[in-house]
């Protein structure tokens, strides 16, 4: 693979948000409409107790990248009620079309007292080309914690490929505190589910990418078909000393399949690096790849886990 950088794109710091988000452009995910791509992000905003939530927005953009067409004003998917499974943020938002809308599956979070967070997948469904999205059902998760997955599971990324959805996610594997005056990290690896629907789900619990790290986690899986093969893009980190030592911090991952299924693991050829002295010279995370009149583009976050906003790659060898 070789990438070439087309540099950053978005930075939220320039504009104003909605929903009084004033931080963050995590995770950039497109959809593309026959003359703007839709980007899809996740802004965040500190609450009255000094914690930060993370609400769904989008930017459209020319087919050029150049130009912002407009940015989203009002609450693109609405949080949780109070003890729902998205009342403290929804991070990040997979987009897609199917049967002449538009789905959303959405990494819903909610606080926890013995640790920081759980998460849980949910589905919302978009009438108006993506502007507005109401949740699926009564607003509960479509994947949660099962006997095999007792925690976090997140992260999604769908596609309907010959008739079946294809999700590949994260799903915890355990929190550990390595002292006690430090809060316990997670950590979590990538899966693949399989529906018929899109709502009901048959998986196995089985993590499908190898790790490299003796403390890995691998995040935001996204998948694409080109040259006769599935490929997949992800980031992965340490899980100790990961905020503000760039050594442990995200960095991109690369694995291939012939079957959706079982992956090969690649990171040799993952064809985009940090730049130094930039802006993604400490960390690339959150990756997404998408197709646009005949290119394969990847959009991913930079340094402090998309503060700085979201940059543009292209490829341009396979």
């Amino acid at each position: 693979m070789q990438w070439k950088k087309l540099g950053k794109i978005f930075d939220p710091s320039e504009h104003i948000l909605a929903q009084g988000c004033t931080v963050f452009a995590k995770s950039p995910q497109a959809l593309v409409f026959d003359d703007f791509v839709r980007i899809y992000f996740c802004a965040q905003k500190k609450t009255a107790n000094n914690k930060y939530v993370s609400c769904p927005q989008y930017v459209d953009f020319n087919k050029s990248f150049d130009r912002i067409l407009r940015i989203s004003v009002d609450p693109v998917i609405e949080l949780g009620r109070l003890g729902e499974f998205d009342e403290h943020g929804i991070f990040p938002i997979n987009v897609l079309r199917h049967e002449g809308r538009i789905w959303a599956y959405t990494s819903g979070w909610s606080r926890r007292t013995s640790v920081s967070v759980d998460m849980s997948i949910g589905l919302a469904i978009s009438e108006d080309n993506g502007i507005h999205f109401n949740k699926y059902g009564d607003g509960g998760p479509v994947m949660t914690m099962t006997y095999r997955e007792p925690f976090l599971v997140g992260d999604p990324f769908v596609k309907v490929i010959n008739g079946t959805f294809h999700m590949w996610y994260i799903f915890g594997t355990k929190w550990h505190q390595s002292s006690s005056n430090i809060d316990p990290e997670r950590f979590y690896k990538i899966a693949h589910a399989s529906s018929q629907d899109g709502i009901n789900w048959v998986r196995d619990g089985k993590m499908i990418v190898a790790v490299r790290l003796a403390s890995e986690c691998q995040a935001l899986p996204t998948v694409f078909h080109a040259g006769g093969r599935y490929h997949m893009y992800f980031c992965y980190r340490n899980a100790y000393d990961f905020r503000q030592n760039k050594n442990n911090a995200y960095r991109l991952g690369y694995a291939f399949s012939d079957d959706m299924i079982n992956w090969t693991r690649d990171d040799t050829n993952v064809g985009i690096y940090r730049t130094e002295n930039s802006w993604d010279s400490d960390m690339m995370c959150y990756p997404n790849v998408f197709e646009c009149d005949e290119n394969i583009y990847m959009l991913y976050n930079g340094n402090e886990f998309g503060k700085q906003g979201f940059g543009l790659a292209k490829l341009v060898s396979l």
